[in-house]
């Protein structure tokens, strides 16, 4: 694969990917706002991970890897990461 990254879509959402260790990694955040319409997906994300933690007491930032993507404002930042 000679692109490590691509923006694909999904229902008309972008999603954002990279090439990572010979298998592409998508974007929780950018999924999670194409298959729930949330207003806000990182708070989606957020709250969702509190709750399967308190209810199955599994931790899913353990399987879940953050690994740097292209954010809106065009730098390299993990996904969730608000612009400073």
């Amino acid at each position: 694969m000679n692109q490590s990254s691509k923006l694909i879509l999904f229902q008309s959402k972008h999603i954002r990917r990279i090439w990572h260790h010979d298998e592409w990694w998508f974007s929780v955040i950018d999924v999670i706002g194409a298959l729930t319409d949330s207003e806000n997906s990182r708070d989606y994300w957020y709250k969702m991970k509190i709750r399967v933690k308190e209810d199955d007491g599994f931790e899913p930032s353990t399987v879940c890897r953050q690994l740097k993507m292209k954010a809106i404002d065009g730098k390299q930042k993990f996904p969730g990461q608000l612009s400073a």
